[in-house]
Order: C-alpha cells, then sequence, then structure tokens
C-alpha cells in the first residue's frame, strides 16, 4: 500500500467505507493531496483500517472530525457518507464550498479512476514496447535530427559491439565507413531542408557499416520518420546480413566452379571463351582452345576407389592450373575432361608448347593416400580465328583432336588441322 506523501493540500475525508477507502487510496498516490483525517462512524470501516496503519487521524464523530481541522482553513472536504447535515455543519466551519458530496465525490472519483485506467493502460503499452524492442532480434537505433544516437537496443549492441552506454549521444555516422560517415551530414542537411532522400521509407537498403573493433560488415537498413513532443526522430532498422551475403557468394560460386576441384565448369568455361574471342577480334590476335581427357583414369578409380580417384582429380586439377597463366582459363567439364582456353597466343606452336607442359606436369607420379598413381593426357587443339569463328565448333574440334590424339598413342597432342589431313586418307 502506498505511503502518505509529504505535505498537500488538505483533504478530510468523511465516510470510510469501500468508496472512502479507495478515494484514500487515490489520494496517497498523489502529491498534490494530503490527507488530514478520515471519520466514520463504524470504526472497523475500511478506511479507517488503513488510515491508521498510516497514521492518518481517524474519528467516529463527523463534528468531532471537522473541528479537527479547523486549522486547516484550506481544507476540502470529501463527504462520502449518507448524512446531509455534515455540509452545513462544514459551513459553518471552513466557509461556502468547501465540501463535496454524493454525486460530485463519485463522478470526481469515476473521472480519477479513469484517467488512471489510462495512465495504467499507457504505462502497459509503454512496457510492452519497450520489451519488443529490447528483445528484437533486429537492432533498433533512434537518433534525432543533428545524428545523433537517442536509442539502441540489445540487438544494435551485439551487432555493432558498442553498449548502450558508450554509444548514446555519439552520433550515428560513427557506425559508417569512410566515405559515406563524411556524408551523411551533408545528406542529412539536405532532406531536412528539401525533403529529398533516396532511403527514407525504403525497405531492406544493403550498406555497409563499422563494428566498433573497425571490421566492416554488410548490412541491411530500413529508415522511418516520425515525430515525438514536436521533434523530428529517424529510426532505423538494422540486420547484419554477413551469413547471408556469405550464403549467396557460396550460392554464385556453385553456379560457376566445379564442386570437387574448384576449378571453372562448363557455364563459365563458355562465358570465359567468349568473352576472349570477343578480344581476340577486337585486338586481332589469335586464342587456341584445349580439351584434355586423362589416359589411366578410369584404371585408378576402378582398382583404388572413388575416393582415390576424387583425389586424383583435385591433384591433377591443381597441376594443370599452375602449368598455365593466370590470364588463360582451365574448366573441368565432364569426369575426367578438362578444356583450357590459352589468351593472345601467337601461333599453333605456342598452343603446342603448353600442351606439352601439361603432358609433362601430368607425367610426374601422384602420391594418393600411399598409394603412388601415373596418368597422362591426350590433348586435342582448335584455333580462333582459324579452325572456326564459333565456340560450339572450336570445343567440337578440340574434342575431334583429342580423340586423334588418343589413336595416336595418347600422352600426346594434336591440333584440329591434323583431324582435317587425315580425313581424305581416310
Amino acid at each position: 500500500m502506498a505511503k502518505q506523501r509529504s505535505p498537500g493540500y488538505p483533504v478530510l475525508i468523511i465516510g470510510a467505507g469501500r468508496g472512502g477507502s479507495a478515494l484514500l487510496e487515490m489520494f496517497l498516490e498523489d502529491s498534490l493531496v494530503r490527507v488530514v483525517a478520515i471519520a466514520d462512524t463504524n470504526p472497523d470501516a475500511p478506511g479507517i483500517r488503513l488510515a491508521k496503519k498510516i497514521g492518518i487521524p481517524t474519528y467516529t464523530d463527523a463534528a468531532e472530525a471537522l473541528q479537527a481541522c479547523k486549522s486547516y482553513p484550506d481544507c476540502i472536504v470529501y463527504n462520502l457518507s449518507h448524512d446531509d447535515s455534515i455540509a452545513d455543519k462544514a459551513s459553518r466551519i471552513f466557509g461556502e464550498k468547501r465540501v463535496a458530496s454524493g454525486p460530485e465525490v463519485m463522478l470526481f472519483w469515476q473521472m480519477v479512476t479513469n484517467l488512471k485506467q489510462i495512465k495504467g493502460e499507457l504505462e502497459k503499452s509503454q512496457n510492452q514496447l519497450q520489451a519488443i524492442i529490447h528483445n528484437a532480434m533486429d537492432g533498433i537505433i533512434t537518433i534525432n535530427e543533428t545524428g545523433e544516437i537517442q536509442g539502441f537496443n540489445p540487438a544494435a549492441e551485439q551487432i555493432f559491439g558498442y553498449s548502450q552506454q558508450e554509444i548514446l549521444g555519439k552520433r550515428v555516422n560513427t557506425l559508417m565507413p569512410d566515405p559515406t560517415r563524411n556524408a551523411h551530414d551533408d545528406h542529412m542537411r539536405r532532406y531536412l531542408q528539401t525533403g529529398e532522400t533516396k532511403i527514407m521509407g525504403v525497405s531492406g537498403r544493403e550498406v555497409v557499416a563499422v563494428r566498433k573493433n573497425g571490421e566492416q560488415f554488410p548490412m541491411e537498413v530500413s529508415i522511418s520518420e516520425m515525430v515525438l513532443g514536436g521533434q523530428k526522430y529517424f529510426v532505423g532498422i538494422v540486420r547484419d546480413i554477413t551469413e547471408r551475403k556469405l550464403a549467396e557468394q557460396k550460392i554464385a560460386h556453385l553456379a560457376h566452379y566445379d564442386y570437387l576441384t574448384d576449378l571453372p565448369n562448363r557455364a563459365l568455361f563458355l562465358n570465359c571463351l567468349e568473352h576472349s574471342m570477343l578480344l581476340a577480334k577486337r585486338n586481332r590476335y589469335k586464342t587456341a582452345v584445349l580439351f584434355l581427357d586423362l589416359d589411366g583414369f578410369k584404371q585408378v578409380n576402378d582398382t583404388l576407389g572413388h575416393d582415390v580417384g576424387d583425389l586424383l582429380l583435385q591433384a591433377v586439377s591443381k597441376r594443370l592450373k599452375d602449368t598455365i597463366r593466370e590470364s588463360d582459363t582451365v574448366a573441368r567439364v565432364g569426369g575426367d575432361e578438362f578444356t583450357f582456353v590459352l589468351n593472345n597466343v601467337e601461333s599453333t606452336e605456342g598452343a603446342a608448347l603448353v600442351a606439352r607442359k601439361i603432358i609433362a606436369a601430368l607425367a610426374e607420379p601422384l602420391d594418393l593416400k600411399g598409394q603412388r598413381c601415373h596418368v597422362g593426357g591426350s590433348i586435342g587443339i582448335s584455333m580462333f580465328p582459324d579452325n572456326a569463328d564459333n565456340l560450339e565448333k572450336l570445343i567440337r574440334q578440340a574434342d575431334e583432336a583429342m580423340y586423334l590424339a588418343k589413336q595416336s598413342g595418347k600422352n600426346t597432342h594434336r591440333f584440329y588441322l591434323d583431324v582435317l589431313q587425315k580425313q581424305p586418307a581416310e
């Protein structure tokens, strides 16, 4: 139960039943009112019991209570009893308009009770809102017109690494990297002057933010504007999307790279070849397409198992990548089939030199799980623009040349021109 507060406006309550007790409870919560006494003919009335607990004088005779309160000339009497003579007695002692009784008191009490109920509902709603903000999974940041941080919930603390005590009152551009940090104040000023903005009301805008430790990370932000007490505020809902971006990058990588060897797959190889052909045509140089099929891979795979076969493909892929230039491309397009794009090749001899280097690299034995393995390779070569100006034709021609290399004893290379020269003899 609330305690009697420090001196306020003096009040005498006559009638300590349920209504008088409720009125006493209500006044005890208000610092502007001081109940100086309460009276009721029933010494065990609820209001009498409550007043005794907190040290308020109690009376069983209304006239006696009125005389006792005579020392408070500005005292207001609330008459909740059914004795109509109380008003006359109070008027003789305190003067006119000092007594509120009957319906007036009940109306006043009901009005105050309604206000208290509204206040309680507002406090409940505020507490619920604060709980939602406090427990929200997304960061919620509130700033004022000058860009100072006014609100920073626990999720924002976790995202950025700042505690509320550290960040409140600081400028929001503390959470931004350069050059965004430097441009923020100009953007805010322009928006307040003109109302023009590209980010207000935009949901899920992706930006780069900065943690306390200086680490930059991708963040999704939605910003809205609100006005409270005539002051303009901006609320940002922020989400760390680092994991989502990594997942997107992984998906994009898997769409263009072989899952086993991490070499470009067929789709990416075709894109690279198309780009290389455009550059070769523009700059008037040659591009070579090589088609490699491993010799001896099936035997390793069948005798030592698929696990060793996978290790072999990974080891071979590394050797192939190390053999060619960074400007060239090697891709895995099938089980043990690989294709190459050699850019800016001066002549067929230049392509042949790379093919011999690849075959030499494959000739070195491989140690896979303690097993010593040997593989070789047959390579077919087609040239752009000498043999074809279409990428599908170039790949098909290199594939035909590769089969000719296999028929020629394996571990060697052949050009598509060799295929054309052999056809009349057949």
